[in-house]
């Protein structure tokens, strides 16, 4: 029986992977978070892999304040860059453990009009994105790593745009979202399926997991101004939601005015069918 290991277990991702643990054909689950374990701390990670020796080891661990890390510099690259060396460099500690290492759109600048594949150059403009970039090339130091990449997460745990809107909605008559940022809402659930498909599939075979960089998403693609949009319309929420320009809204960070995702290699790789954003909103929020 496989061992799988999942790190940040209490975010988003983490928290959808646990939710759905039961879909995972065979394995025991370890989850472990910053209380437990410091990434970053190149012992403690060390420890923790030869201990439990996994079979697959799923980093959901990250910096993702996008605005606070401008200034949080330091801290930014201890959890997206310095952990995700220490764990590429202890996973030689449990023979042929794959690694499957989360990353994010924010890694490319933004000014293309078509989706993002794979071997586009990244080029991010932000601490967040630059940090992010920094922990892809660690992980794929270790010739087992599959590193993902993914946008605009949200899930009902933990902070995200979905929740902001609907508390937002009950304190506020109006408010301004940017309607020139484009890329893909991504509910986590379906992320969290998506992986434990890689795990269920490659179940049957080693030669099934193929390292690499992939792309995940869900289908589609709208503003910040129309998710908002599809948030108030699918919940009936009692707001006026006004689209604005990036140049009327600054932020410390800057954003990839584009950021949409090509997702045909994961989807041919493995056997992926991917829901659209509308529909996995709607999904979303009916348990919200």
């Amino acid at each position: 029986m496989k061992k799988i290991l999942i790190t940040g277990s209490k975010g988003q991702l983490g928290s959808e992977l646990s939710a759905a643990r039961e879909a995972i054909i065979s394995g025991d689950i370890y989850f472990t978070d910053i209380d437990e374990v410091d990434l970053a701390n190149a012992k403690q990670v060390q420890d923790l892999i030869y201990d439990i020796k996994p079979d697959y080891l799923i980093n959901c661990a990250a910096y993702t304040a996008v605005d606070r890390a401008e200034s949080d510099i330091e801290n930014a690259y201890k959890v997206n860059s310095k952990a995700v060396k220490n764990i590429a460099d202890a996973a030689p500690l449990s023979p042929r453990m794959k690694f499957i290492h989360m990353s994010t759109d924010f890694v490319f600048r933004g000014k293309r009009n078509s989706p993002y594949e794979e071997n586009a150059d990244p080029d991010p403009v932000s601490v967040y994105g630059k940090s992010k970039r920094q922990g892809e090339l660690y992980a794929l130091t270790y010739p087992l790593t599959a590193v993902i990449r993914t946008s605009w997460l949200y899930s009902e745990y933990g902070g995200n745009f979905v929740k902001t809107i609907l508390r937002l909605a009950g304190e506020k008559e109006e408010i301004k979202v940017v309607n020139d940022q484009i890329g893909t809402p991504t509910w986590a659930a379906d992320l969290a399926s998506a992986i434990i498909s890689i795990l269920n599939i490659t179940d049957e075979g080693e030669e099934y997991f193929v390292p690499g960089i992939y792309h995940y998403s869900n289908s589609g693609s709208c503003s910040w101004y129309d998710f908002a949009r599809e948030i108030k319309n699918i919940k009936d929420l009692d707001i006026k939601i006004v689209p604005v320009s990036t140049a009327e809204f600054p932020l410390p960070a800057k954003r990839p005015q584009y950021s949409v995702l090509n997702l045909d290699k994961i989807k041919k790789t493995y056997r992926l069918a991917i829901p659209g954003w509308q529909e996995s909103l709607m999904k979303c929020l009916n348990r919200l």
